[in-house]
């Protein structure tokens, strides 16, 4: 791993890091300090919502590691300013709410250099995310029950959710595509729409429920989510990323290990940690992860909701074709009054309604008066 950072250091423009304060991009800033011979750039993100805040983990591991770190505070007013320029920068319907703080983050660190490396990757190659043991934990006992009885469920549970989530209990794979969706129980949610191709994972290869999550990620989300929210925020800051844990070395190893080397005691990334424990102390790094969040919903309740409430416009939707209006219009009032969160498959309409209405200004403006 050291020579895959070392060796994506090669640049003779400035270079530096995004540094969260979590495992992973703290991992690749304490290999780069310790084969650089100055202070190494580090940037981060910042929020008001304590909630969300990383900042202050970011910022302990920068001064134990001594970087030259630069950290940027983001409001509702700063993704107020950057929400009309994602349909743009994306080129299409992308609804990660953390494209938001990426965005800023890409171009905060264009100020001062002009690549920076990543710390993307490692919760799918070495069992990072608290869905897998969670989701394998939840699967056990489902598969205990006869398909038939499965089968039966699906028909007469009492809640749509409930349906759902037998009808997917076919399989593991199907049943975690069914724990990531972000409209559970809302079957028709998108109008005319046909069944999508889930990720094909070999079982003779990946037989572990947690292993088999992990290769669907690092096959589906980490290149069609993760990897595309980076990329193209920086491209659009002309600020080129670097991922040293996706070094085909560093991949080739991850999935040479057993799995009880990336998850013991519960807890994932252990070869990581080994490695960040020789550079920083365990008291610095050591808590519960929080992921590139952002408080999008309270943003949505506050700032963002006149935007919001336009967009998802039951009259405006039906008129438009394409999402069931009804099933968007019984999430949004139990979001927007705080009985309920549903941002993340607010989001997700939300983006789509976005590009929609950015491709048809450009079409508006494209045709002659």
């Amino acid at each position: 791993m050291l020579s895959s950072v070392k060796g994506q250091q090669l640049a003779d423009v400035p270079l530096g890091a995004f540094l969260s304060g979590g495992v992973d991009s703290s991992t690749v800033v304490a290999l780069m300090q310790a084969t650089a011979s100055r202070p190494v750039k580090t940037f981060s993100i910042g929020f008001k919502e304590q909630t969300h805040d990383e900042s202050m983990h970011a910022r302990a591991v920068a001064n134990h590691l001594r970087t030259e770190h630069t950290e940027l505070y983001v409001s509702a007013d700063d993704a107020l300013k950057v929400i009309p320029d994602l349909p743009t920068i994306y080129d299409e319907p992308f609804a990660d709410p953390s494209q938001i703080p990426t965005v800023l983050l890409s171009r905060l660190t264009r100020e001062h250099v002009k690549v920076a490396l990543s710390g993307d990757g490692g919760d799918e190659l070495f069992c990072g995310y608290l869905r897998y043991p969670n989701v394998a934990r939840t699967w056990a006992r489902i598969d205990k029950i006869p398909r038939s009885a499965r089968a039966v469920l699906a028909r007469v549970a009492p809640s749509p959710v409930a349906r759902e989530a037998f009808s997917a209990a076919r399989d593991v794979d199907a049943f975690y595509g069914f724990t990531n969706a972000q409209w559970k129980g809302h079957s028709k949610l998108v109008a005319n729409q046909r069944p999508q191709r889930a990720v094909a994972v070999p079982p003779a290869i990946v037989a572990d429920a947690r292993e088999r999550m992990m290769y669907s990620d690092a096959c589906d989300y980490l290149p069609d989510d993760i990897l595309v929210k980076v990329d193209r925020a920086a491209m659009a800051a002309s600020l080129e990323t670097r991922v040293p844990l996706l070094d085909h070395r560093v991949v080739e190893f991850a999935w040479q290990l057993p799995l009880d080397m990336k998850l013991r005691d519960g807890v994932g990334k252990w070869p990581l940690k080994e490695i960040l424990y020789r550079y920083v102390p365990r008291e610095i790094v050591d808590r519960p992860k929080m992921g590139f969040g952002v408080p999008i919903e309270h943003w949505l309740r506050g700032p963002l909701r006149g935007w919001a409430q336009d967009l998802l416009s039951a009259t405006r939707l039906k008129s438009e074709g394409f999402f069931d209006a009804a099933a968007v219009a019984a999430e949004w009032p139990m979001h927007s009054s705080g009985r309920r969160d549903r941002h993340y498959g607010l989001w997700t309409v939300l983006m789509f309604q976005a590009w929609l209405a950015s491709q048809q200004r450009a079409t508006s403006a494209a045709v002659p008066s």
